[in-house]
């Protein structure tokens, strides 16, 4: 089982988290990173670059707009009328920038929730990153809600901010997706310490916002002074993590390290870890299930090898009654969580349904094995599986077909023969 473990000891923000990601892909996955984002909205660029914290090298992700970099004013949240301005992008745990006073002269249109969702639905991107985009916009959106009293609808967000952030946001979405790990978990998120000072007076560490974000998360605050957590790094988090703690036992495969601007006592980076972990007893299975009425059985078979050849862990078909009385076929394929989305896309190509559902479930297994053992009909090798205070063989039913092949025998002959065989081999 893949995982992906955020070690957040010094905060999360939106642009830390893509670049710590970003250096978990592969060569060619970082490529291929950097072409689609690139071409996401004209005028904004995204390049990696090496930076150094505490003597410790990484990756820091320069976003800029129509050459301009990307503005620091995460928690500068300012009312005007009935409109809340959520923050818009990230602190890169930088200086506070005081509002909008950074010298640099914005046209102030206002982005709203339904507007984003435009843009991001608008985005040439696979339909699982646009979906986690928006649900992650959807958190914060919900967050400034709560936090300032006012209906989602009035929650807005700045134009040239808001290309920023959707950016970040993307990008974080993205690098999961190409990655696909089964599992995603996160360490206690330090929140950072004191107050910000943002356009209209001086908030506490953590914003509002970002403390509405993190309800349910394992959180502390420490002797650092400043904001370490950002808004959209909290809704991040929340949205991807399944779970929150120490790092789990795993073979680490590839460490990941993202580099924020500011210099602190200690690393500024946010930390991503992939590994394997080993359990065999515990496992993760998507379940994708449709109901088929017009297929033949053949046709129905050959879509089931197709989907077999491309990673499925099983197929299988029940007979089923539909409406009307029509006879049908509840079609269902198991496959790993990575898998899902492709698999998915394989059953509507592969058969006539119009969708698919999807299911994670928890799966107890045996850990599998094979041993061969001597026989009267030469080697045979039996299939075993064990754990749980559990134990059992089965022989392998070509080996059994060619011996009953070879002796001129039944092949339920032959097959009891073998397991006799393999009880007094087990007990010897």
């Amino acid at each position: 089982m893949k995982i992906l473990y955020l070690e957040c000891n010094m905060g999360v923000a939106g642009d830390m988290l893509m670049a710590a990601l970003y250096e978990l892909l592969s060569p060619a996955g970082q490529s291929s990173f950097l072409a689609t984002m690139n071409q996401l909205f004209p005028g904004v660029e995204v390049r990696p670059r090496q930076a150094v914290t505490c003597g410790i090298t990484g990756t820091h992700m320069d976003v800029t707009v129509r050459g301009e970099p990307e503005h620091s004013h995460d928690v500068a949240l300012s009312h005007h009328q009935d409109a809340v301005h959520a923050p818009v992008h990230e602190m890169s745990h930088d200086e506070a920038h005081h509002g909008h006073e950074h010298g640099h002269a914005h046209s102030h249109h206002h982005t709203t929730m339904a507007d984003v969702t435009a843009i991001v639905d608008a985005l040439a991107l696979p339909l699982e990153v646009r979906a986690a985009a928006s649900a992650v916009y959807g958190r914060i959106a919900q967050a400034e809600s709560k936090a300032h009293g006012v209906p989602v609808e009035q929650v807005h967000f700045h134009e040239v901010g808001a290309l920023d952030a959707v950016t970040d946001v993307t990008g974080v979405c993205l690098a999961i997706h190409m990655l696909r790990p089964d599992r995603i978990s996160a360490s206690p998120i330090h929140l950072g310490s004191g107050q910000v000072r943002c356009a209209h007076g001086v908030m506490p560490v953590p914003a509002p916002a970002t403390a509405r974000l993190l309800e349910g998360v394992p959180c502390y605050t420490g002797d650092i002074r400043g904001e370490l957590c950002t808004p959209t790094g909290a809704a991040l988090v929340s949205q991807f993590a399944g779970a929150f703690g120490p790092m789990p036992v795993m073979t680490l495969e590839k460490t990941g390290y993202g580099v924020g601007a500011k210099e602190f006592p200690a690393a500024n980076c946010v930390r991503a870890f992939l590994g394997e972990v080993g359990d065999p007893q515990q496992a993760e299975i998507v379940e994708l299930c449709c109901h088929i009425d017009d297929m033949t059985a053949e046709a129905l078979a050959f879509a089931g090898e197709q989907l077999l050849d491309q990673g499925a862990l099983d197929v299988s078909s029940i007979p089923l009654t539909m409406k009307k009385g029509r006879a049908g076929i509840a079609f269902t394929v198991l496959c790993r969580p990575r898998d899902e989305e492709r698999l998915a896309q394989a059953m509507l190509r592969q058969t006539s349904t119009n969708g698919v559902r999807s299911r994670c479930c928890r799966k107890y297994i045996l850990s599998p094995s094979i041993r061969t053992v001597d026989t009267a009909y030469g080697p045979v090798r039996l299939k075993c599986a064990s754990g749980e205070g559990v134990y059992r063989e089965k022989p392998e039913y070509e080996d059994v077909a060619a011996a009953a092949r070879r002796a001129g025998l039944p092949f339920q002959q032959v097959w009891e023969d073998v397991l006799t065989t393999t009880k007094e081999d087990r007990y010897e």
